[in-house]
């Protein structure tokens, strides 16, 4: 999903099977265990597991054309390099009542020791 797309609850007709929306996207939940990079998308997905629109059932036909593009890439661990240890780094954002549903906030944070990603977290 482009990080300029903006999903909304108005805008577009109802989906007319929501439990295949709903199905699909729970499967792409389980795929961020191993895929981290979807997280985001998949997250703003399920905001709207209630009520779907044909929006967004394209923003996860999206996801899926770009899970299976990228079916070869993985996440690479590597060390430190000799000369310098390794280094914790924490970085955070944050975005202020940028969704135009309910004008909350998101914030997240991400975590690496050396090069690595170690733990992150996003809330709305």
């Amino acid at each position: 999903m482009q990080s300029t797309s903006k999903l909304t609850k108005l805008g577009s007709p109802a989906l007319e099977d929501p439990f295949m929306y709903r199905s699909v996207v729970g499967a792409l939940q389980y795929a961020t265990i191993t895929r981290p990079e979807i997280s985001f998308s998949v997250n703003k997905a399920c905001q709207f597991m209630s009520h779907p629109l044909e929006t967004h059932w394209v923003a996860v036909k999206r996801i899926l054309r770009y899970l299976k593009g990228t079916l070869n890439h993985g996440l690479l661990l590597s060390p430190a390099l000799p000369p310098k240890p390794p280094s914790l780094k924490a970085l955070c954002d944050a975005d202020w009542a940028s969704d135009p549903d309910d004008k909350r906030s998101t914030s997240g944070a991400a975590i690496y020791f050396g090069p690595n990603l170690v733990s992150w977290w996003s809330k709305k």
